[in-house]
């Protein structure tokens, strides 16, 4: 994609949308990063319904180990691979308190060094939690950015070295989120929604849906 019509193409989703964030339900960066870790092959929505139950008994590294593992369980259970998850999120908690005084570091390295957290999770935390550039490619992103033929790649990690590249630095910061959203609700897998997609003439979609 030429890069006038990938300028042309934030220039569109940011007009839409001028302050685009994150569905999940947080108030701090350790909320958000539990909450991410949850998110793993589960829906926003599904993770939203167990924090709000969760958070306001336990919202800390302390207060979620002093769950324990099968305390967290009875919060997450709706949740796809709980029991995973729970172990990673117990382990997470401790390594804060005994690694980090408790805080959520700011830094790729240490975030990735933490039980559960890869670098697409790294990724949401330092963009959303402490307002840093960084593009997590998630199925949706990856969708959109081979679809639209913003930044093609065989994989997550091409993909989201191919964005770094081409996206403008003015358009960084949301440009995750952006692309996010666009994937969720309009660019779908099964279908997507063309007829009302802001940036289908520069797409590059060859099988574009239409009006029904």
């Amino acid at each position: 994609m030429k890069r006038a019509d990938v300028v042309e193409l934030f220039s569109r989703l940011r007009e839409l949308n001028p302050h685009p964030t994150t569905e999940l339900a947080y108030s701090t960066p350790f909320e958000l990063l539990v909450a991410v870790v949850l998110s793993a092959q589960a829906t926003d929505v599904g993770v939203n319904k167990a924090t709000k139950k969760l958070y306001p008994v336990a919202n800390t590294p302390q207060a979620i180990l002093d769950l324990g593992e099968d305390g967290l369980k009875g919060y997450i259970s709706t949740i796809g691979l709980f029991n995973a998850k729970a172990k990673n999120v117990i382990a997470l908690c401790r390594l804060l308190l005994e690694q980090h005084g408790g805080e959520v570091p700011h830094t790729r390295e240490a975030l990735e060094a933490l039980p559960g957290v890869g670098r697409k999770t790294a990724n949401v935390v330092l963009n959303t939690a402490f307002n840093e550039p960084t593009i997590a490619v998630d199925t949706h992103i990856f969708r959109v950015a081979n679809r639209t033929g913003l930044a093609p790649g065989k994989d997550v990690r091409a993909v989201e070295d191919k964005l770094e590249k081409v996206i403008p630095a003015e358009f960084k910061q949301d440009a995750h989120h952006w692309l996010i959203l666009h994937g969720r609700y309009v660019c779908k897998a099964r279908k997507p929604d063309c007829p009302h997609c802001v940036i289908r003439d520069l797409c590059r979609y060859k099988h574009k849906t239409v009006a029904d």
